[in-house]
């Protein structure tokens, strides 16, 4: 059967400079299997469906895949889904918010001149990390455990390590071992600087490690983090994938939760572009 697809490049308003994402926009009737094999051979880190919701809140329903298994949320997928969604000609229930349904429950979407911002899922684990795993961590990246002013859980979903280096050179300059966790490194830029922080994803594939160009939910988290302890305020804007010749560009603000518009909320937004469009056999 012939389906409708896009491939998205999202976090870049300039094509081929963020992180590439499939989506299938009509999957309903696709196994898990047929899904997980499809990821499989497009090999990007990952690769959407769209089915119709099973929630009378939510716009539509995603599931999201990598080449190798299922995740109940990621931040690129979810604004790369929600963009092609809309160019395909969905229509959101809610003229100013779409409302995604997926493993982790539902995501609010909004749009804003920096393209479209989800909000930030509470996280699943934070609070500090111990320090025979940050002395670990120090010798995966190949610095010195005094380098690392900073480490935290931040995992809202696949399970992030965030550690906070003394300046975004520092991140810039890791040449990292074996990693056999998911890792997230952050520094900031000096005072003034068109980018408030640079951050960097590692991650195992086979014994090896991998490193994602520009990465929605580790940015959803680590601004938690920095924006309660004091490190950053928002607005502001984040760089990721530069060691990979990409320009990544994440923009963070706050405002009110969407839900009950009481609590402060963080919104992780950027740009997306759709690069291809057709259909696909499955």
């Amino acid at each position: 059967m012939l389906r409708t697809f896009r491939q998205v490049d999202v976090f870049t308003a300039t094509p081929y400079q963020g992180n590439p994402l499939a989506v299938v926009l009509d999957g309903d009737g696709l196994s898990t299997e047929e899904m997980q094999r499809f990821a499989h051979w497009t090999n990007l880190s990952e690769t959407t469906f769209v089915l119709p919701s099973t929630t009378p809140g939510a716009d539509y329903r995603v599931r999201i895949f990598t080449p190798t298994s299922e995740l109940p949320f990621a931040g690129h997928p979810t604004l790369g889904t929600c963009h092609a969604w809309l160019e395909n000609g969905g229509t959101p229930k809610e003229p100013e918010t779409v409302v995604q349904e997926c493993g982790a429950g539902l995501v609010t979407l909004r749009r804003t001149d920096g393209g479209l911002a989800f909000a930030a899922p509470a996280l699943l684990r934070s609070g500090p990390v111990d320090e025979p795993l940050v002395e670990r961590i120090a010798g995966m990246l190949g610095i010195g455990r005094d380098e690392i002013v900073d480490a935290e859980w931040a995992d809202n979903g696949p399970g992030w390590v965030a550690v906070l280096l003394r300046s975004a050179d520092d991140v810039l300059a890791l040449r990292p071992g074996p990693i056999d966790i998911d890792l997230g490194v952050v520094g900031p830029y000096p005072p003034g600087s068109p980018l408030a922080i640079e951050l960097r994803a590692f991650f195992p594939v086979n014994g090896s490690t991998a490193e994602d160009p520009v990465t929605g939910s580790l940015n959803a988290s680590v601004a938690q983090w920095l924006l309660r302890t004091g490190r950053v305020t928002a607005p502001y804007v984040a760089g990721q994938g530069t060691m990979l010749g990409r320009a990544g560009r994440v923009h963070i603000t706050t405002g009110q939760s969407p839900e009950d518009g009481q609590e402060p909320v963080v919104w992780v937004g950027g740009s997306s572009v759709t690069c291809v469009v057709g259909r696909v056999e499955l």
